[in-house]
């Protein structure tokens, strides 16, 4: 409770009818553990009686919430579907709603999905309200803004080439990072993925290797054709996503098949310590 305790703007909420109980976040919904509170108001504010129906429907945002596209994506979604325990039931806000829906509208667009309509922002009180309102600002203020992942076409997957070619793509881009990559099984048969970054090389001078792997992994969820694509199989694969970082997006503009008996990519790595572009 003490984690949502910074969202909340104080005024009259509405009581709790005798007919809700608390019960248990459960297993099945890993995007609202860690966030402040073991245990959630049934029925929640989808409407949802039982906790199946909770599971059944809040599955279907699980992938989103891996995206990070905004950083109270979680929290807008289980005081949705996870209401805290408390007297009276909290709302979102709808600064909190209109926020979370920019940032994450072109994501599910991306994946071919409208914003629904049961997540409405009208339907959401006015920040003057008791709800939980963005901390967008303060956020902003606290922590380095990352660069974004583009919702884009999927780059033809190269698996012939030569050191010198790829020594000319690295001068034309700004990040070269190594990812394995295989399908998950998933227990509700949906897609999910084991993503291991590895930076071989960046120029961005401000960024730093992790923040580019998780921005690359981020890009991965959000471009899940290009994901599917390189995941045909459960065994892992090995790629080179090569791109840029321009005015806030990434864009990745060529990938490279790594097998293991190619030494073209070995060798255009290495050499590239030494390479001057012309």
């Amino acid at each position: 409770v003490y984690a949502l305790s910074a969202f909340l703007r104080v005024a009259a909420g509405f009581d709790i009818g005798l007919s809700t109980k608390c019960v248990v976040i459960p297993k099945e919904m890993d995007m609202c553990h860690k966030i402040g509170y073991s245990e959630m108001r049934l029925p929640n504010l989808m409407g949802h009686t039982s906790m199946g129906e909770v599971i059944l429907k809040s599955t279907t945002w699980q992938h989103l919430a891996h995206t990070d596209c905004h950083p109270h994506l979680r929290t807008f979604l289980c005081s949705l579907f996870a209401p805290v325990c408390l007297d009276t039931f909290i709302h979102p806000c709808r600064s909190m709603c209109v926020a979370v829906r920019d940032s994450c509208a072109p994501v599910l667009a991306c994946h071919g999905h409208p914003w629904p309509h049961s997540l409405d922002c009208d339907r959401f009180p006015a920040d003057e309200d008791m709800c939980l309102a963005s901390l967008t600002k303060e956020y902003k203020h606290l922590h380095k803004v990352l660069p974004k992942p583009a919702c884009q076409a999927c780059p033809a997957v190269e698996e012939f080439f030569t050191h010198k070619r790829v020594l000319e793509v690295f001068c034309a881009n700004n990040f070269a990072v190594k990812v394995k990559l295989s399908k998950k099984r998933t227990v509700f048969g949906d897609q999910e993925y084991n993503i291991e970054c590895q930076v071989e090389f960046i120029t961005q001078g401000s960024l730093l290797p992790y923040e580019t792997q998780s921005m690359i992994q981020q890009w991965l969820l959000i471009n899940e054709n290009c994901t599917q694509r390189m995941t045909l199989t459960h065994r892992p694969m090995v790629y080179l996503l090569v791109g840029n970082i321009e005015e806030g997006v990434i864009l990745v503009n060529q990938i490279y098949r790594w097998q293991r008996k190619d030494s073209q990519l070995t060798l255009a790595t290495q050499k590239w310590r030494y390479h001057k572009c012309l």
